[in-house]
């Protein structure tokens, strides 16, 4: 990917295009193409110290500035009150993804270039410099620091030590107890004494999401680099790592990323690409794998986990990590359900969903249909399916229980369990207690994938047991679900109580494995989502004839809930939308075909926002800008995992 000068210099437009660089722990590097840090969770190094978790942002950037025949050139951009200083983003000509992200600067007849990347599994950040069109000049760099969680913001303060400890090609800075030590390794720089505080730096995503959006960065010194003796290199890293390493490090992580993508060389590029963006999300949990939701911000929700999981290990063929994944939740198994999350923390698991359990039994099914690898499935997954239906049939937490007539039972007040999930203060924003839509497609999917296992490993009493219970929630389904007057399937029913909301819910009836609903019936849901929810980039949460409907998601925290899933279009859900389509019509080449053209939004967007990944959510109405997270795992899991399964890209 390469974006060219008037991209760059165009500051509205160079500020909401952010790479991202991901560890495999969990920490990450990230900016603007401008250099411009616009987030909180902007850095150079954002340290996952209790793996995937523990985020700290230790290495805010690296103020840069070129000195050639005395003069001196700012290579940084920050916005402050009222003005941008420095403006570098008005000298460079180039950006670029190679695969790691790359900005060349133009000053005169000299080009200097600036590549960043991390050594996975490690909290490890290189930052090089490499000169080009001169023998030499002064390369000075003042890193800026801020030491503190990465949901937070640092503010000038008496408890900081200035102190910095030196040694052979490093430095290093600890100014509070409890937090890593930051090693800058260097190749061959003067160290210079700074100790000072920069104030007021601007982000303004926070501004936009009625966040705080001010912080204070520390400079614990200077780093100044003779050019003419090669290139600059910056190790960032909580241990010492000698710069003269960095080349290695750069060459190993090319290779691992090229061996992702081998095998697919004559794929959709499409598909290639995200392809590489799964893995990313793909991080250690002790000495297991777990999954990412989404950069900058979340850690591994189980829900999300277990969703995004067929796209980006499975297809992939990543099946020794997709069964880590699967047992590092297995190991939290209880009472019939997963966590949904584990807390930044370090506290107990939180058991507060319907439907990530009932996922569970759609990553398991996609992965032993892939790999044909059953013999682990029943060796370490069989059981624990058997307990959670055992669980659900008796019930668990939040009521969640299925019924007399074969369908699912859950809720209580104050509590959300589905995917919907927003609350403002105490107001429910969605409340689908009792049935809902998708949670009952789960259940039956759930109990099919039961059967179909229990066949698999000789235990016919279990296959005759859920086929049962399958065959009875289908009748019931049908003759509570359907909403004659609409051509479609209710969202939630309670009691007597049937919400006829056109949401996305619904498409799951259709587009899971096994469906409870008549050819007919698929393509009347299909028909009714397409024009109510379809948009280029996702489903809406609703439709926009409801007056319910919130058509932008901005502003601050309790405004964006309210609108999260009241409209807001939701990229994930393009996934099972394709799927749908493509059954309901028969899964003909026509059908795929013109599947395949909804996918060319998609395409573009990978050159905007979050570089090369696909993000949360985007505006319910045109132009449907993104929102969200810049890289969503379910985003980009299910759309490579439609491309590959159901659309043969």
């Amino acid at each position: 990917m390469i974006l060219d000068q008037g991209v760059c210099t165009d500051f509205s437009i160079a500020r909401r295009k952010e790479w991202l660089e991901c560890n495999g722990l969990g920490g990450f590097a990230s900016s603007t193409i401008s250099g411009c840090n616009t987030r909180r969770y902007h850095g150079l190094l954002v340290a996952a110290t209790r793996p995937p978790v523990g985020r700290v942002v230790l290495l805010s950037k690296l103020e840069e500035t070129l000195v050639l025949d005395g003069r001196r050139f700012e290579l940084g951009t920050n916005q402050y009150p009222g003005a941008l200083y420095p403006e570098g983003y008005r000298c460079q000509v180039e950006f670029r993804l190679d695969p790691f992200p790359t900005s060349v600067f133009r000053v005169g007849d000299v080009e200097i270039e600036k590549t960043v990347f991390m050594a996975h599994g490690e909290n490890t950040t290189v930052v090089r410099y490499r000169l080009a069109g001169r023998a030499g000049a002064r390369l000075e760099l003042r890193p800026l620091t801020a030491f503190r969680d990465y949901h937070g913001l640092t503010h000038s303060n008496p408890a900081l030590d200035a102190s910095v400890a030196s040694g052979a090609g490093w430095v290093s800075f600890q100014p509070y107890p409890g937090l890593p030590r930051l090693y800058l390794n260097h190749s061959r720089a003067a160290v210079l004494p700074a100790g000072a505080w920069y104030y007021r730096f601007q982000y303004e995503e926070e501004r936009e999401r009625g966040l705080d959006w001010e912080e204070d960065l520390f400079c614990p010194c200077a780093l100044a680099f003779d050019l003419a003796l090669g290139e600059a290199t910056v190790v960032a890293s909580t241990e010492i790592r000698p710069a003269s390493g960095a080349a290695e490090i750069g060459e190993r992580e090319r290779a691992r990323r090229a061996a992702l993508v081998q095998g697919w060389e004559d794929s959709d590029p499409l598909v290639r690409d995200l392809v590489g963006a799964a893995d990313s999300f793909i991080v250690r949990r002790g000495d297991l794998r777990t999954i990412i939701a989404g950069y900058p911000w979340f850690t591994d929700w189980g829900r999300d986990t277990m969703i995004a999981l067929p796209g980006l290990a499975v297809v992939p063929r990543r099946y020794e990590e997709a069964g880590e994944i699967l047992l590092a939740f297995v190991a939290h198994l209880d009472r019939g359900m997963l966590p949904n999350r584990f807390p930044d923390g370090g506290e107990a698991p939180e058991y507060n969903t319907v439907d990530a359990t009932l996922w569970f039994f759609q990553a398991v099914y996609a992965l032993v249909r892939a790999s044909g690898c059953y013999e682990f499935a029943g060796a370490h997954l069989y059981g624990a399916l058997l307990d959670i239906i055992r669980w659900h049939f008796e019930g668990t937490r939040h009521n969640i229980k299925a019924a007399e007539d074969g369908l699912l039972d859950s809720g209580e007040p104050g509590v959300q369990l589905t995917w919907m999930d927003a609350r403002v203060g105490e107001r429910v924003v969605t409340p689908r207690a009792g049935r809902p839509v998708e949670v009952q497609a789960l259940w039956y999917n759930a109990l099919r994938i039961a059967e179909h296992l229990a066949h698999r490993f000789g235990d016919p009493e279990s296959e005759r047991r859920h086929a049962r219970g399958a065959a009875r929630a289908r009748r019931s389904f049908n003759l509570q679900f359907w909403n004659e007057e609409a051509g479609c399937l209710y969202d939630c029913i309670q009691g007597e109580t049937r919400d006829a909301s056109i949401r996305p819910n619904q498409i799951f009836a259709v587009s899971l494995p096994f469906s409870m609903l008549s050819k007919e019936k698929m393509r009347a849901v299909v028909d009714v989502v397409t024009r109510e929810l379809l948009t280029p980039f996702g489903l809406r949460s609703l439709s926009p004839r409801d007056p319910a409907y919130v058509g932008t998601y901005a502003g601050p925290p309790e405004r964006r809930d309210a609108a999260y899933h009241q409209g807001t279009v939701w990229a994930w859900l393009l996934g099972p939308y394709l799927a749908a389509r493509v059954r309901a019509a028969g899964g003909t080449v026509r059908a795929r075909r013109e599947a395949r053209a909804l996918l060319e939004p998609i395409r573009a967007h990978l050159q905007d926002a979050g570089l090369g990944s696909i993000s949360e959510i985007f505006d319910g109405d045109a132009p449907h800008s993104p929102k969200g997270c810049i890289a969503q795992a379910w985003s980009v899991g299910e759309i490579l995992r439609a491309a590959v399964v159901d659309l043969k890209l």
